[in-house]
C-alpha cells in the first residue's frame, strides 16, 4: 500500500494532500490544470522534495520529515510514466525497456530475457529494433509502460497516459494498465482529464483543486466531484 501525506508550498497555493492506494487498486486523480496533480506524482517519485509530511510504500519509509529519511528517486522502486515523455526517441523499443532495468541495476544477464518478456507482454515484439521516435503514439505508450513495469516496481504512476491516442489505442492501453496492475498486485495512480478513464479503469477517483483533495468517491460519480470545484 502507498500512504502519502504531502505538504509543499507552490507558487500560487500550498499543496496539502493525504492519500492511500491499496495494492491492485487504480486511483484516478482529476482536476483543473495547475491543481497540483502532476506535483503529487513528482513528490511521490522523488523528483521533487516535500516541505514536510511522509511517504510510505509497502511499509517502507520513502520520505519522512524530521527524521532525515529521504530515499533517492532511483531507489524507490516506482514505475513512472511522465507526461509527454513516453519513450526515449533515440532508443529502440528494446533499448527503452532495457534502459530502465540498467538504471535500476538489474543484473546484466537477466536483462535480455526480461526485455523479451515485456516486448511479448505488450504485443510489440516485432518493433524491438525500431527507434521509438518512429512509433505511433499507442506503440510509444506500450514501450513506456513496459519500461516502467520491467523494473518490477512496487508502485505504478502514469501522468496523462492516454492523451493524444486514437480510440482503439486508448482502449488497449487502458486494458493493459488494468491487467498488469491486477496481476502484479501493485498500487497505481493515474492522472487524467478524461472522465471516461475514471469510469473505465479506476477503482476510486479523487478530484484535486488548488492543492487539496476536494472529493473522493466511486469512479462513475466523478462528475459530481468535478462539478463541485466550478
Amino acid at each position: 500500500m502507498l500512504e502519502a501525506d504531502l505538504h509543499k508550498k507552490l507558487r500560487d497555493f500550498p499543496l496539502d494532500i493525504d492519500l492511500q492506494v491499496r495494492c491492485g487498486e487504480i486511483l484516478i486523480l482529476m482536476g483543473e490544470n495547475g491543481a497540483g496533480k502532476s506535483t503529487v506524482l513528482n513528490l511521490i517519485s522523488g523528483l521533487l522534495a516535500p516541505d514536510s509530511g511522509s511517504i510510505r510504500l509497502n511499509g517502507r519509509d520513502l520520505y519522512r520529515s524530521g527524521t532525515g529519511t529521504g530515499v533517492p528517486a532511483e531507489a524507490r522502486r516506482i514505475g513512472y510514466v511522465l507526461q509527454n515523455s513516453a519513450a526515449f526517441p533515440h532508443l529502440s523499443a528494446a533499448g527503452n525497456i532495457a534502459y530502465g532495468m540498467r538504471a535500476n541495476h538489474m543484473p546484466k544477464d537477466k536483462i535480455p530475457e526480461r526485455v523479451d518478456h515485456w516486448l511479448g507482454a505488450m504485443d510489440i515484439r516485432p518493433l524491438a529494433g525500431v527507434k521509438a521516435g518512429s512509433l505511433s503514439g499507442g506503440q510509444k505508450q506500450r514501450v513506456a509502460i513496459a519500461r516502467a513495469l520491467a523494473v518490477e516496481p512496487e508502485l505504478l504512476m502514469l501522468d496523462e497516459p492516454f492523451t493524444g491516442l486514437d480510440a482503439g489505442s486508448r482502449d488497449s492501453i487502458r486494458e493493459l494498465v488494468r491487467t498488469f496492475t491486477t496481476e502484479m498486485k501493485i498500487p497505481c495512480i493515474v492522472v487524467t482529464h478524461q472522465i471516461s478513464d475514471s469510469r473505465d479503469i479506476a477503482d476510486r477517483a479523487c478530484v484535486i483543486s488548488r492543492g487539496t483533495i476536494q472529493w473522493t468517491g466511486a469512479p462513475d460519480q466523478v462528475q459530481n466531484g468535478l462539478n463541485g470545484i466550478h
